[in-house]
């Protein structure tokens, strides 16, 4: 594949874009975390999923690209970055004692092989299989289920409809939850109620696009293929993410009116219809970062000659 050839004036304004659009959400975390503090919806990104705050605002162009000037020099020291060889540059029109950079596509695919072909397998199937729009998000109830004898599982927070409403929403309902990572942290009682039993092997067979989690987990696949992935297309998984993890708390059964969020009452019909408005849009939005990702593993194999 040709090489793209970046000057500083051309990548460093996106990397200082990349690193101003990410603080938003850092600092207030990071503010919060030394202060002690929690919030029920704008953590869960930076503790659930693995990938650190100065992680998120280092910017990377994405594969087969070339950053060149003094601040190339630094980056060549990165992770899975290497500088040009010699006939590279001369190829380019580069001088030897020019500063470039590129993301080291072979140690990344030695390193990363496994990853890079789940992710494949998860974002392809997903992909393929039609949307279900019945579960009304009820995993977040059935989490919650039994919490006199449990304990609520954000002990922080209060329950809208309190342990015994809480209780009979999850047993007037179907529970059919796809996703094995929202299905593990079931309250023991709520297991057996739940029509399917995901596993950790089964999930390549379960994910569906209409799952708020499946969705949020799209970023999730895009930082574990983080530098190979220009990093706008990390940040847009990661605001997705953010925007479902609203939702799907909002669906929940905890009481966050002082959070300022307005509750989706699930539990009636005009709750359960706005949900799935919402839970449709959701869908088809990551469906189309998921064809993004799936493009870029594409290639990634090309590279690798399969």
């Amino acid at each position: 594949m040709a090489l793209t050839v970046l000057t500083p004036e051309e990548w460093e304004p996106r990397a200082l874009a990349h690193t101003q659009r990410a603080r938003a959400f850092t600092e207030p975390y990071l503010r919060r975390r030394a202060e002690q503090k929690r919030h029920p919806v704008e953590d869960f990104l930076f503790t659930y999923y693995t990938q650190k705050p100065a992680q998120l605002l280092r910017w990377h162009p994405g594969a087969h690209t070339v950053l060149t000037g003094p601040g190339a020099v630094e980056r060549a020291g990165w992770k899975f970055y290497r500088p040009l060889t010699s006939a590279e540059r001369q190829q380019l029109g580069l001088n030897d004692d020019d500063g470039a950079a590129i993301v080291d596509l072979p140690a990344f695919l030695a390193a990363r092989r496994e990853a890079v072909d789940f992710a494949h397998i998860i974002l392809s199937g997903t992909a393929a299989r039609p949307a279900q729009f019945g579960c009304f998000g009820l995993h977040e109830w059935a989490m919650a289920y039994k919490s006199d004898e449990n304990s609520i599982r954000h002990e922080y927070l209060g329950l809208r409809l309190g342990p015994s409403g809480t209780d009979e929403v999850v047993e007037a309902n179907r529970i059919r939850c796809t996703h094995f990572d929202a299905f593990r942290f079931y309250a023991p009682q709520a297991s057996a109620l739940n029509e399917l039993q995901p596993t950790r092997q089964a999930q390549r067979d379960l994910e569906q696009p209409g799952c708020l989690h499946a969705n949020m987990d799209l970023y999730k696949w895009a930082y574990k293929l983080t530098p190979v992935l220009p990093s706008e297309l990390v940040m847009d998984c990661f605001e997705l993410a953010w925007r479902i993890r609203t939702m799907d708390m909002q669906a929940s059964p905890y009481d966050l009116a002082k959070w300022g969020y307005p509750p989706i009452a699930i539990e009636t019909p005009a709750g359960r219809a706005d949900y799935v408005r919402a839970q449709r849009g959701f869908s088809a939005e990551s469906q189309l970062k998921r064809a993004q990702l799936k493009k870029c593993i594409d290639q990634l194999h090309v590279d690798a000659g399969l």
